[in-house]
């Protein structure tokens, strides 16, 4: 299997547009059984450093049917990604790989998924010094593990759920 290079790009404006775009297109896609869409990932951080791939985080009512979810995505571009290890969400990718521009997690709305996502994801836009912290990392992990990005995604689990953890007790 190719390993995926790890390529840092400085905070672009534009990253918010693409989400708005694309947003709109999954929106229309999978119509009434979406209850939620959020821009996650440090493309949804102002300022933060990132990897130059929109995540998008879909809620959902039911994983199940999941046939019709693949292949409405699959119209708008959105190819599907099987993840065992992921098993309360569904994965699909944009773009050539290796060269994606979007990734697409499908959960369930307002579970453990969806409410960790969010919370990372507000407590680094809430937090600037933690967000450095973050923006630190990454730059060290991008330097250590160039071409592997499965490596480079592990490394930073610790301090993610860490953050996590912060964003709870703050609850």
């Amino acid at each position: 299997m190719m390993k995926l290079m790890v390529k840092l790009k400085e905070y672009q404006a534009a990253w918010k547009e693409k989400y708005d775009f694309e947003k709109n297109r999954i929106q229309h896609a999978i119509g009434d059984r979406l209850l939620g869409i959020e821009h996650i990932g440090s493309t949804s951080i102002e300022g933060m450093t990132a990897k130059p791939i929109i995540d998008i985080l879909v809620g959902i009512d039911q994983l199940n049917r999941m046939e019709v979810i693949v292949e409405s995505l699959h119209k708008v571009e959105y190819e599907y990604v099987p993840k065992p290890e992921f098993p309360d969400r569904l994965f699909f990718r944009k773009g050539l790989w290796g060269q994606g521009t979007c990734h697409l997690h499908i959960c369930k709305y307002d579970e453990k998924e969806w409410v960790e996502k969010l919370l990372f994801r507000d407590y680094l836009r809430l937090h600037p010094k933690a967000a450095k912290e973050y923006e630190l990392l990454k730059r060290r992990l991008a330097k250590q593990f160039p071409d592997d990005r499965h490596a480079y995604t592990q490394a930073k689990e610790p301090f993610i759920h860490a953050i996590i953890q912060k964003a709870r007790e703050q609850i």
